[in-house]
């Protein structure tokens, strides 16, 4: 216990999913939280929308495990209005450490069928999402003088590629080109920047229609059993999905001084799924 005692983390897209459950396992770590989350529809995105609530419950559980959290409802695509909320959220905590860019979203199309609004909104809470919340955030570390963590989730997919997924996969590689950017921009300060890249996670954004029907169009109304046994065929390990929490360790581990001097580095979390 404690190995981000007496620290501060903020994570995008923290209503429900990973993010929630990144902010749960660093405040059961001894962090404080900044909880970000757009709590509504970001356009093309398979999962359903966040909600007031799921940041709310975020909020419950951070508070329940004896930790201070700030909740802002913000959209990671509008610059102003985040790095309004990051600094007002700083201020009220008293500083910053750790930063987990994880809000994300995604959607299924050919690259020839790929709608303008789907490759635009993937692009821009995936990867310019992620840059903008990176652009808030270090000028605080900066100046604040006592290094940090920054840790961008990317995924398997920003290692590899698939079908019907050039968006997100582009997204993704840009994400990682962006941390090792950034390694290079900070190392003088001591900020260490990693991606972790996770491979297929059990949250809303695998279980939905749109999931379901890419990975079995030769069913009517597939269920989560039927789409388990071909999610597993994907992955070395023969498990269809990982759990949120095993993200979760990994951004805890990143976080912490355990990792002082792991910088530069994309971690998978991905069930074999890139060398497979």
């Amino acid at each position: 216990m404690g190995r981000v005692e007496g620290k501060v983390a903020l994570i995008t897209g923290a209503a429900r999913g990973q993010g929630r459950s990144h902010a749960v396992r660093l405040a059961e770590e001894g962090a404080d939280i900044i909880a970000l989350d757009i709590c509504g529809p970001v356009g093309a995105n398979v999962a359903k929308p966040s909600t007031p609530e799921d940041l709310a419950e975020t909020e419950r559980l951070v508070k329940a495990l004896g930790r201070r959290v700030v909740t802002a409802q913000v959209d990671i695509r509008d610059f102003d209005a985040l790095q309004a909320a990051v600094t007002d959220s700083v201020a009220q905590l008293g500083r910053l450490d750790i930063v987990s860019a994880n809000a994300g979203s995604w959607t299924y199309n050919t690259v020839a069928e790929l709608r303008e609004e789907e490759w635009r909104d993937v692009i821009d809470v995936n990867l310019t999402g992620t840059w903008h919340t990176c652009k808030a955030v270090v000028p605080i570390l900066i100046k604040q003088g006592t290094g940090g963590s920054i840790i961008l989730t990317s995924s398997a997919m920003g290692v590899k590629a698939a079908p019907n997924v050039a968006h997100y996969v582009s997204a993704k590689h840009g994400t990682v080109g962006l941390m090792k950017a950034m390694t290079q921009e900070l190392s003088q300060h001591f900020i260490r920047v990693n991606t972790v890249n996770p491979g297929t996670v059990n949250t809303d954004l695998v279980h939905n229609e749109a999931t379901y029907n890419l990975f079995a169009p030769d069913l009517d109304n597939p269920t989560e059993e039927q789409i388990k046994e071909r999610m597993a065929t994907l992955n070395l390990l023969p498990v269809p999905w990982v759990e949120p929490i095993d993200i979760s360790n990994a951004v805890l581990f990143l976080a912490s001084d355990e990792a002082r001097y792991v910088t530069g580095t994309s971690l998978l979390v991905d069930m074999g799924t890139v060398a497979k």
